[in-house]
């Protein structure tokens, strides 16, 4: 289909929304913060690639060839984004007793898991730290003179080299203070480390010979030179978490601006990238996502617990990716309550016509189309293309086939899975679960034949034993299910 409107898009450089204008006509380049390989991702973690997904597909959607890049960080992130604290890889490998090899597969194969759960489309390329390292060193060389100093710990960016350090966070005080406090030895207290000396005494498992010293490059160093080695400078849009807004992004700005010309932020371009875009936090009742307080809410879990992994994705489209989205069980369940509506009207659909192949949505759906372009173009309203995807799904006397061409027009974007999921794919089933779905079958088969003789006693009881064994039967459930496992 023909996209019509422009792609607003808010650029937190700016604090405004901005036309969506390439650096390469037809293009599009993204780069995306990925994960710090050291634990497994929690599902707030995952809500900023489901919002870095939305983007790229709305950017595939309005006919751009997409490069999308998302990195996988294995060294050099410390546990404080400041500068502070030990490298979180060496920390975990010490801790579990493990290779840090091992360490960073194990956990990038587990983030790869969540990836593919949540129906994320595979970047152009993951991009590992480790791989780049030489490249860092040069990068690091080629800036040093101007832009650094080094202390006994390692190599140190002087922020005052370069012009609206900051600016992004918008971190300075009327004071002109920042929010990071001074630490000895820096000539600014926001300066940060470009390579991190290895102590004097100690081997770390991940270190690399420099000018500066055996050693490892510093976190923020690593996605100036992976953005810039693949997508080049300036690239389109970069995305990240709010939480990268604060520091780690001004400081990659601030590596980028040194490498390519120092000049201030009033041209986005000196940044590196035209667009920064952040998604904001997930939230739960008890506070912020963390890792280290309350219940781990991975994905796993809420699989576990008998939720299909597109119902969070779904929960995530409820909210517009800048705004807080609180995270309930409850929220949960409804999320997957509205994805089952949806996923039996495109079963319906198939049932009713299954050679789709082509077939494009005809001029009854293009007034939908239009709306809901101009809903994703709008900043990535998902919340109201969500909506237009509902009208249409509810659609009566309409050519079938192309009303499964405009669902799955729109779909392309949302990324539901819509034509591949079934009612059976959403039943709650938790792992915990003492009884498999062969056996629920076949008592809810003996319960019909029951109900069927009026036996309503012997129906009762097969009920019962159902419930018992965490089978609740939904008699007259207007979605039609006949079960679900309780958790």
């Amino acid at each position: 289909m023909e996209t019509t409107a422009p792609l607003m898009l808010f650029n937190s450089l700016t604090r405004r929304a901005e036309p969506f204008v390439p650096v390469h006509a037809g293009e599009a380049r993204v780069y995306t913060c990925g994960p710090t390989v050291y634990n497994y991702p929690h599902i707030g973690n995952m809500r900023a690639y489901v919002f870095a997904d939305v983007l790229g597909r709305t950017l595939s959607f309005k006919g751009y060839k997409l490069t999308h890049v998302i990195n996988i960080t294995d060294v050099g992130h410390l546990t404080d984004d400041a500068d502070d604290g030990e490298d979180k890889m060496e920390r975990m490998a010490a801790a579990q007793k493990q290779s840090i090899w091992d360490i960073a597969e194990h956990y990038k194969q587990a983030y790869w898991a969540d990836v593919r759960a949540l129906n994320i489309r595979q970047p152009a390329q993951w991009t590992v730290a480790t791989d780049y390292v030489e490249q860092m060193i040069e990068f690091a060389k080629g800036i040093a003179a101007k832009h650094c100093y080094e202390l006994e710990s390692g190599l140190y960016f002087d922020v005052s080299t370069v012009a609206d350090y900051g600016r992004l966070a918008r971190a300075q005080t009327e004071d002109g203070e920042g929010r990071i406090e001074a630490v000895e030895g820096k000539r600014n207290a926001a300066d940060f480390a470009i390579w991190r000396k290895t102590p004097p005494g100690e081997t770390r498992q991940m270190e690399w010979d420099s000018p500066w010293g055996k050693g490892a490059p510093g976190w923020h160093l690593e996605c100036s030179v992976m953005s810039g080695a693949v997508l080049g400078f300036p690239f389109d849009i970069h995305t990240g978490g709010i939480d990268h807004r604060e520091i780690h992004h001004p400081n990659e700005i601030a590596q980028n601006q040194a490498h390519c010309c120092t000049n201030g932020l009033d041209d986005p371009r000196n940044s590196g990238a035209n667009i920064w875009m952040h998604n904001n936090f997930l939230v739960e009742r008890s506070g912020k996502m963390s890792k280290s307080s309350g219940e781990f809410l991975r994905l796993q879990l809420l699989i576990d617990k008998g939720y299909h992994p597109l119902a969070y994705r779904l929960l995530c489209l409820q909210a517009h990716y800048r705004s807080e989205l609180e995270f309930s069980w409850e929220g949960l369940g409804a999320a997957l309550t509205r994805l089952k509506r949806l996923v039996m009207a495109v079963e319906q659909l198939r049932a009713r016509d299954e050679d789709t192949s082509s077939t494009a949505p005809g001029p009854r759906f293009q007034p939908f189309l239009e709306r809901f372009d101009a809903a994703v173009s709008d900043d990535l309203n998902t919340a109201i293309a969500l909506t237009v995807l509902e009208e249409v799904a509810v659609l009566k006397k309409v050519d079938p086939a192309e009303k499964l061409a405009a669902l799955a027009a729109m779909d392309s974007v949302l990324g539901l899975h819509l034509l591949n999921l079934t009612r059976t794919d959403l039943r709650i089933r938790p792992k915990s679960a003492k009884i498999n779905e062969a056996e629920i079958e076949a008592t809810l088969a003996a319960r019909k034949e029951a109900r069927a003789a009026k036996d309503f006693a012997r129906s009762d009881a097969l009920r019962d034993e159902l419930a018992a064994k965490g089978v609740e039967v939904m008699d007259g459930d207007p979605l039609g299910w006949e079960w679900k496992l309780v958790p």
